[in-house]
């Protein structure tokens, strides 16, 4: 009997009606990562004023950092490093940017979520095997900088699920974990309510009671975070100690974002199995008679409304992390499935 081909759902992507208009008012574009089916994605505009969807195959990709002439992306065991080769104007098929993986650091599958550049150009990310913040090494798969003072010592146990990262005046400054659990994969029996915000610096716990928190940033003088397992975008009161919910969002929530007064969430739909089954945005999606969604949306942070959105249906089902590009009109990336990275050539002047 012959074999059967499964066809695969074709992706299909949707957007507002203002969207594609408010990304040329903004000059911006952005890049999102699902690892679901390995895919570095760059959104931006044709030259016609039409979505521009471009994308790469690289193995688990999650974590993004926008630098000023970059990015940095992590993948199943690697780290890389991608440089804007285009300058002056240069342009191919109506491409202004053009991303090229420059160089490729293998840290062996260290379940590699968020990712910032420091003040002196060192990247920092969050080893969420090894529950610590952690650099390259030239040497090693990584080297640690901060643990959080409750794991008791480095093992590739996925103890707590340390995930997120908000760095502020170039430094590490904060980080969310699921729980402040000490034992291996422990952090999946306090999804409801036992994630925690940690202060880097003092090394001690500022907020707890959140559910599945994610992507915490710094930005306006304010912490803001993804309360994923409720569906709630918003900020932490430091001095208060609370979590102020600013807008709930349709889909469960990993990758944040800003330009300016707005912010960019990442949205996917629940799998349907015990890490995201059960969690309060069950309840809260049906309340509202909503479906969740994978795609982008846009919240306006002076009222807290969604004024933009996209929406990704078929092949892709979640997202990881989006940044936003500014200034960037219609990026590309060159990856390794096709023959044109043997023929991009560049002399360094």
């Amino acid at each position: 009997m012959e074999p059967t081909a499964i066809a695969q759902p074709a992706l299909e992507i949707t957007t507002s009606r203002q969207f594609l208009a408010w990304l040329a008012e903004q000059k911006l574009s952005m890049a999102l990562t699902t690892y679901q089916i390995g895919k570095l994605f760059f959104l931006g505009l044709k030259a016609d004023g039409e979505l521009s969807a471009f994308e790469r195959t690289f193995n688990r990709c999650m974590g993004l950092c926008a630098t000023s002439n970059g990015l940095y992306m992590s993948s199943l065991h690697q780290v890389w490093r991608f440089e804007n080769l285009f300058t002056n104007g240069q342009q191919q098929d109506g491409f202004e940017w053009l991303y090229l993986p420059q160089v490729g650091n293998t840290t062996g599958d260290l379940d590699i979520h968020d990712m910032a550049v420091d003040a002196d150009g060192k990247l920092i990310f969050v080893n969420t095997l090894f529950g610590c913040l952690a650099t390259l090494s030239e040497t090693h798969s990584f080297k640690p900088i901060w643990r959080p003072p409750f794991i008791s010592k480095l093992a590739a146990e996925d103890r707590c699920h340390l995930n997120g990262l908000a760095m502020q005046d170039g430094q590490p400054a904060y980080v969310t974990a699921v729980s402040r659990s000490d034992v291996a994969d422990g952090w999946r029996d306090h999804r409801l309510n036992g994630g925690i915000v940690i202060d880097v610096k003092r090394n001690e716990i500022v907020l707890e009671g959140l559910s599945m928190p994610h992507s915490p940033r710094w930005h306006q003088g304010k912490l803001w975070l993804l309360n994923a397992g409720t569906g709630d975008f918003g900020y932490v009161d430091l001095a208060a100690q609370r979590f102020i919910p600013v807008c709930f969002c349709p889909g469960y929530m990993r990758g944040l974002s800003f330009h300016g007064d707005f912010a960019l969430i990442g949205l996917s739909r629940p799998r349907h199995n015990k890490t995201f089954s059960g969690l309060p945005l069950d309840e809260a999606l049906k309340s509202r008679q909503a479906e969740p969604r994978c795609g982008i949306q846009i919240i306006d942070l002076r009222t807290g409304d969604a004024v933009h959105w996209l929406r990704m249906e078929g092949a892709i089902e979640e997202l990881y992390d989006v940044v936003a590009l500014p200034g960037v009109r219609r990026p590309m990336a060159l990856g390794f499935k096709t023959d044109e990275i043997r023929r991009v050539l560049s002399i360094e002047e």
